[in-house]
């Protein structure tokens, strides 16, 4: 086993320049490697001291597969995997590893089988209600620790002021930068009351992008005062909060930096973030794999280096460790190297102390929690003021469309109001027929995909029987997923919806107490829809 960690007073005379430079290096690594691939990873941790790992599901996940195209396999074992791999890894360690994890909603972000929380979104729509936030994070920050990670790169505290982004959207907490300061400051504080680690990103705000930076480089041309108007906002505050480190998104902000990306420029790393913005902590990089910033520097190590002559201390998600340590060592000097190795290793020093991870406290179960926040973040969008009551006092006809979902929603309604739920992806024929009869529709819908890419996984058929099924009836619409939906449906004026955001059971049971009158809708939608009107 690796051994303890020992202060940065021995540290910093313990190693040498070589082996601290490698400790700034986080690779990728994936829980269903092939036993092969776990043994070329065990053989990079020895011979170059990495210093931390941040784990993805598989090399078919979004962290590598931008385009798609290839299957994600499940597996059930995954959890135990993760934890297998770890012990795995650190004993390949000379110096105890940092485990790292996207787990912005939970381990259900990477692991099968491991509890899932709501989206910021979700979170966005609570009013008055920050403890629940804190809750979520209190959770995710416990889960972490069980599994074995000490480091969440969360939370995401991008203003999401565009409706057409592509990758932030529903993982931002919404479009008031004061409403995403507040409830980042919630889950950053939960979190920390379990002894994760956290990580505010993508600075300096990837929320006013159409950009994918996983796939091209997004261009924010906003002037220093325009940012921090906004964007900057959520990380000024933080950051006087105190956090533990800020991740560096892929951007192009050309009023900050006309030559380089926000990755490579010493202007936006260290003369914005580090001197104007006063932050002393780790920063690190957002995946030096993703198209971005990777395809401007072909030679393998060149882009390692550049960032961190910017100013970065970890390099996450390097693909070429080895040329990327010569590259440094060869191009940076000694003070500057042992800045970046000081400020890792104290962040070290608390993810592995020994009061760093509470042995007991009582916190509330996930389903509890979850339930919690259905009841608080269910939200109203009505433009028409005859709302659920109108529909469970008369006759009217359920329609569902929910691929290889659980749909809880519509067996409680059939088995309380005895109506047949017709299937939206097979009962095509038949249901034009039966609408004949009713003027009353309740649709729920169940996006097949959280992302807005293709459509949000509907094809044009059904997009166009919605619209259609709006504009000749009195629709009562209960979406069980990104409202960012709501854009594309085209409803008409007259149809209402309840947003539910999340498809858990606990959702689809709250939502049912709404349509029987027994819950009310508490919560805000936090974000500006694009073509979607309401009051």
């Amino acid at each position: 086993m690796p051994k303890e960690i020992v202060p940065y007073s021995i540290a910093q005379d313990q190693l040498s320049l070589q082996e601290k430079v490698g400790q700034l290096f986080m690779l990728a690594a994936f829980i269903n490697d092939t036993e092969e691939e776990v043994q070329e990873m065990e053989r990079l941790i020895k011979e170059h001291h990495i210093g931390a790992l941040c784990f993805f599901h598989s090399r078919a996940s979004a962290a590598t597969n931008f385009e798609g195209k290839k299957a994600v396999v499940h597996n059930e074992n995954s959890y135990d995997r993760l934890k297998e791999l770890i012990a795995r890894y650190q004993n390949a360690a000379k110096y105890p590893l940092l485990m790292a994890m996207d787990a912005e909603w939970g381990l259900a972000m990477r692991i099968e089988n491991t509890p899932q929380y709501p989206y910021a979104i979700t979170l966005g729509a609570i009013q008055n209600n920050d403890v629940l936030i804190f809750d979520v994070g209190q959770r995710i920050g416990l889960d972490c620790r069980k599994a074995g990670i000490h480091w969440n790169l969360a939370p995401v505290v991008d203003i999401n002021s565009n409706p057409d982004n592509p990758v932030i959207g529903y993982r931002s907490f919404g479009d008031d930068k004061e409403q995403v300061s507040t409830k980042a400051e919630a889950f950053l504080k939960g979190m920390k009351s379990m002894g994760t680690l956290n990580s505010i990103k993508h600075f300096p705000g990837h929320g006013d992008t159409a950009t994918d930076s996983h796939l091209g480089l997004p261009v924010i041309d906003k002037s220093l005062e325009e940012l921090r108007k906004n964007e900057l906002f959520p990380f000024q505050k933080l950051i006087q909060v105190g956090v533990d480190s800020v991740m560096v998104g892929h951007l192009s902000l050309p009023k900050l930096d006309s030559e380089e990306p926000s990755t490579t420029s010493s202007k936006i790393i260290t003369g914005l973030l580090r001197n104007k913005l006063g932050f002393e902590g780790v920063i690190i990089s957002d995946a030096l794999n993703m198209h971005a910033v990777s395809k401007k520097y072909p030679k393998a190590g060149k882009l390692e280096a550049a960032a961190f002559t910017a100013g970065m201390d970890v390099l996450c998600f390097s693909e070429h460790p080895a040329e990327g340590i010569e590259n440094i060592l060869n191009d940076a000097s000694e003070s500057r190297i042992e800045e970046s190795f000081k400020r890792i290793w104290k962040l070290k020093e608390i993810a592995f102390s020994a009061n760093s991870f509470p042995e007991t406290q009582e916190i509330n179960d996930v389903s509890v929690l979850n339930r919690m926040i259905a009841k608080n973040s269910l939200t109203e969008v009505f433009n028409n003021p005859k709302g659920a009551k109108e529909f469970r006092n008369s006759s009217f006809i359920n329609l569902s469309f929910a691929p290889n979902k659980s749909n809880h929603f519509f067996k409680k309604l059939e088995e309380d109001f005895q109506q047949k739920t017709w299937e939206l992806s097979s009962q095509f024929l038949e249901i034009k027929k039966e609408l004949e009869k009713h003027q009353n529709v309740v649709l729920a819908l169940f996006p097949p995909s959280i992302k807005p890419k293709n459509q949000f996984g509907f094809d044009a058929e059904l997009l166009n029987f919605i619209q259609k099924l709006s504009a000749e009836k009195n629709v009562l619409l209960y979406l069980f997923g990104n409202p960012y939906v709501l854009d594309i449906l085209g409803l008409h004026s007259n149809s209402n919806t309840v947003l539910v955001y999340q498809d858990f059971k606990e959702f689809q049971e709250e939502a049912v107490r709404h349509f029987k009158g027994e819950a009310t809708a508490l919560g805000k939608l936090s974000i500006t829809l694009k073509t979607f009107k309401y009051e």
